[in-house]
């Protein structure tokens, strides 16, 4: 459930506004409206913050090689360098400084600062190294020379043009013409070299008509090659010293933490108001912000403690009320998918946590839709469980079990395994799996596959006609709560759904097997929904007006007939990508089984898990993209939810 929230004010005289403020830090209750604030302070903190965050995303690459040196184990090349030393080794002797031991601000140089000078040098000495690269591959075709021995024969009158001559163009020249297509006097020329794609030649005292002579570079290729070298080294120094510093990112992640506190702290000292025509004694300050509604006596007693005024009243209707969702421990294990994906109901909106839980497991089951998957999920699950059971199992764990379960029950069900062909399953995974929905059935025959092909998508469009109702029954809940004949515009939508769901199954699911007829009832349904949904969609305390409202968008009013049917044939999706994922499966099977009867059965284990684990993947992706977008956008259109509102992050020292 969304929490109920009181809007509150705090007065403070002016002389004590940072005092206060770090007693209402440590509080820890109210979440304060956020104002546009600016200053030179907080400009020089906002620089800093965005120097440790560019620091700490420099010394991420190194984590892992870091490790892997700090445990003994060579750590992964990263191109031509010195022998790297273990993590903790420093770099050069002022290293030390930040070491763990070093714990005195005052006498540590800017780390931050350091790490970007080595990024900066490094980015400039990548620039030159392609630079010369880039030359290298120019000259390397002519070989190894001296371009100063040009310039020393043009001082003795004897000038050279070097040109690089397609075969074409120098048979031409061969035979004394000017260039393939002209005739001219015979160019005198000197043949330096060839190859199958070209030959070098230097022409003293002339040029060749109609072809551009090689530039000659400032550098040899020995010298470039020295040069690329000496980069290569200094590339390497610099990689080295990035490494060494890789396990420093403690102390860049506590100054970054300080600077969040320090940040938000200095915009709710700028975001106080105060009355600046009286005198400095008398002049005060309040900030304004929201906290639960259980939580308000906390902040009174706090109030009378440090000799605060507090005014607290229901927020407006326009005020941007901070959502914060109280639910049971089963339904909270949604939390970590809805932080993921960003997304928060707004104050005034319909909490739908255990709806979207409900229906995401089923969908997760549907779309991964193997039980040999599900076990591996579940096995990894629970290893992660009992690795933090100390600490606390995270929820993003008990989440993962819970969707793994569903996954198996699903799998169970429709008798797929690892995509073996359900025929050549155990008989009692066969038994125990669903005969309307199961592969051990469908397997049987084109008609038995027919059929059962049919019973998945009337489930997956009753699952759609089911969730879409209770989205319009939590409409209907809250608008007679809230008194308005809104709640018949929903009851309207609701018909439309029952009567669209008996249009999609005779259009989709209806074949020579298994008729399903399109009931007159069902036309009743859809023309009396919609009658009732144009009357009161718009609802505000007057039929007429709603009517009105609705005349003037009556083309999206219309098309709304249609955006019933397409949200019930949406999903449709889970089928079509659970076969898909099915199929996979399958095919990875009948690759790999051949070579797993003969010495190549090494290849065989390689392709399996390779196979199978990029279908995981490709299942996982899925649930993001179908599963969340069925319960963020279908259901929840359908609820009059869009996830407008803002978290409720209180003003603490946490």
């Amino acid at each position: 459930m969304i929490m109920p929230m009181k809007k509150v004010s705090l007065v403070v005289m002016d002389k004590t506004r940072d005092e206060s403020l770090k007693k209402l830090r440590e509080l820890g209750l109210v979440h304060l409206e956020r104002k546009p604030v600016a200053s030179e302070a907080l400009s020089k903190l906002l620089d800093r913050k965005g120097k440790i965050e560019n620091a700490l995303g420099i010394l991420r690459p190194y984590e892992g090689e870091a490790k892997k040196a700090g445990s003994g184990q060579p750590p992964s090349p990263r191109g031509p360098q010195p022998p790297l030393r273990r993590a903790g080794d420093l770099a050069r002797p002022e290293d030390a400084l930040y070491s763990a031991d070093a714990v005195d601000d005052f006498q540590r140089p800017d780390l931050a600062a350091l790490i970007l000078d080595y990024a900066e040098e490094r980015k400039s000495l990548q620039d030159r190294a392609a630079v010369l690269s880039k030359e290298r591959s120019r000259l390397e075709d002519w070989g190894n020379f001296n371009p100063q021995d040009f310039s020393f024969l043009a001082e003795w009158g004897i000038k050279l043009s070097p040109y690089k001559l397609s075969a074409k163009s120098f048979e031409a020249l061969s035979s004394g013409a000017r260039s393939p297509n002209s005739a001219g006097p015979e160019i005198p020329f000197l043949v330096a070299g060839r190859d199958k794609n070209a030959v070098y030649v230097l022409v003293p005292d002339g040029e060749i008509p109609g072809e551009t002579p090689f530039a000659l570079p400032e550098l040899s290729l020995e010298e470039l090659d020295g040069r690329l070298a000496q980069i290569r080294d200094q590339l390497g120094d610099i990689e080295q010293r990035l490494l060494s510093l890789a396990d420093r990112r403690p102390i860049l992640e506590g100054e970054g933490r300080t600077l969040l506190k320090q940040i938000e702290f200095e915009s709710a000292r700028l975001g106080m108001e105060s009355l600046e025509d009286v005198s400095p004694d008398q002049r005060v300050s309040w900030i304004t912000g929201y906290l639960p509604q259980e939580d308000l006596g906390h902040l009174k007693r706090a109030a009378a403690e440090h000799a605060w005024a507090l005014a607290a009243d229901d927020p407006g209707a326009d005020d941007p009320v901070p959502t914060k969702l109280k639910n049971g421990k089963l339904v909270s294990l949604i939390y970590p998918l809805t932080e993921f994906l960003e997304v928060t109901p707004g104050y005034r909106e319909a909490d739908i946590s255990g709806w979207f839980l409900l229906f995401f497991c089923v969908f997760f089951g549907m779309i991964f839709g193997d039980a040999g998957y599900g076990c591996l999920l579940f096995g990894i699950g629970l290893v992660a469980a009992l690795k933090t059971v100390k600490k606390g199992i995270p929820q993003a764990i008990k989440m993962l079990l819970l969707l793994s379960v569903s996954n198996i029950l699903w799998g169970v069900l429709t008798c797929t395994w690892f995509g073996v062909d359900p025929l050549k399953l155990p008989a009692l995974l066969q038994n125990i799996s669903l005969p309307l929905i199961s592969g051990a059935v469908s397997a049987r025959g084109p008609e038995a596959k027919s059929l059962v092909d049919q019973n998945l998508m009337i489930f997956c469009f009753s699952l759609a006609l089911l969730q879409l109702s209770i989205g319009h029954i939590i409409g209907i809940l809250r608008n007679i709560k809230a008194g308005s004949l809104r709640f018949l515009a929903d009851l309207g939508n609701t018909a439309m759904l029952a009567g669209m769901y008996n249009v999609v199954l005779f259009l989709v699911v209806s074949n020579e097997l298994r008729r399903i007829p399109l009931l007159p009832l069902s036309i009743y349904l859809i023309a009396g929904g919609f009658a009732l949904n144009f009357a009161f969609a718009n609802y505000e305390g007057s039929v007429g007006a709603s009517i009105m409202e609705s005349l003037k968008n009556i083309i999206s009013v219309v098309l709304g007939i249609t955006n019933v049917f397409s949200d019930i044939m949406s999903y449709i999706r889970l089928w079509a990508v659970g076969l898909a994922g099915a199929s996979i499966s399958s095919t990875v099977n009948t690759l790999a089984g051949p070579l797993l009867g003969n010495f190549l059965v090494f290849l065989g284990i390689i392709l399996l898990v390779f196979g199978h684990g990029l279908n995981v993947a490709l299942n996982v992706l899925s649930v993001l993209v179908h599963g969340v977008r069925l319960n963020t956008l279908e259901f929840s259109s359908h609820v009059g939810l869009a996830w407008s509102g803002t978290a409720y992050k209180p003003f603490a020292d946490t």
